[in-house]
């Protein structure tokens, strides 16, 4: 991952109400497209609009990165043009897209790995599904347990309203358990990164694109976070990071959906620090 990419991340965070114009008028052809959501997916969304308002002066882009569940609402809502997500529709978001007379649309721009990790001075560099659960829920307490240093063990998670969070959860606790009720939530890939990065005693989890040298990326069960391993999904946490739209995209939003999928936008995909889908 580039060394901007957590700045990144989190100002567009912070400027994500802002940025966000309501209505869809791209979908009907204008020169404004609207995309919120996800913040694994921001770093890519933001360069890929950087690079195509230059190739189409025209053309206005506007990215916040919210959540997962925020875009796919914004979408259904028809808020915004495209709702990033590092995790697929659930059943009751594509209920309520019908019930609004909304089809969604699905495109998988890039593979991604959930990394489980730690400061550099922490000497652990594998974990198991079983030890993370045991983390994540409050039975290992302290890294000693798990081969670590005799120290209690900061737990940094996502909010309830991001994907990452979701799918960690799924593959990682198990559905019907919950996080320990101590854990310190946080609202993006970049705040998890800065949290781990100052706290010696701190796990967290983010996206590949978000390892950077302050962090130490942990193996799983002895496998390593790597584009082989998401592509192969024999990394235990591999994912789908997915662009959303309403029905096939119309005007602008098709020509942005078009050069995110084609060999520009899956070169930014690469450059970002996440895993091309060709």
């Amino acid at each position: 991952m580039k060394k901007g990419n957590l700045a990144k991340g989190l100002l567009g965070l912070a400027l994500g109400a802002a940025m966000i114009l309501g209505g869809a008028a791209a979908q009907a052809g204008g020169g404004t497209i609207t995309i919120t959501g996800s913040t694994t997916v921001l770093p890519v969304a933001q360069k890929a609009a950087e690079v195509y308002m230059k190739k189409n002066p025209g053309v206005r882009i506007s990215v916040a990165g919210t959540g997962s569940g925020d875009g796919i609402k914004a979408v259904i809502d028809g808020t915004a043009d495209i709702g990033d997500s590092s995790r697929d529709m659930k059943a009751k978001e594509i209920k309520m897209a019908k019930e609004k007379g909304v089809t969604p649309k699905k495109y998988t721009v890039a593979m991604d790995c959930i990394v489980p990790v730690v400061n550099p001075a922490n000497p652990v560099k594998d974990l198991s599904l079983e030890q993370l659960k045991g983390i994540y829920t409050g039975k290992v307490k302290n890294w000693k347990d798990v081969g670590g240093n005799d120290k209690p063990v900061v737990v940094i998670s996502r909010d309830s309203s991001s994907g990452t969070f979701e799918v960690w959860n799924h593959k990682v606790l198990g559905k019907k358990t919950r996080v320990r009720p101590d854990a310190q939530l946080q609202a993006s890939n970049g705040a998890v990164a800065q949290a781990v990065a100052g706290n010696k005693y701190a796990i967290g989890y983010v996206g590949i694109g978000y390892l950077n040298p302050k962090l130490k990326g942990l193996t799983v069960d002895g496998v390593t976070a790597s584009p082989k391993t998401a592509i192969e999904k024999t990394y235990p946490i591999a994912r789908g990071l997915y662009m959303f739209t309403n029905s096939e995209p119309k005007g602008e939003v098709a020509g942005f959906i078009t050069f995110v999928m084609g060999p520009e936008g899956q070169k930014i995909v690469k450059e970002e620090g996440f895993v091309p889908i060709n």
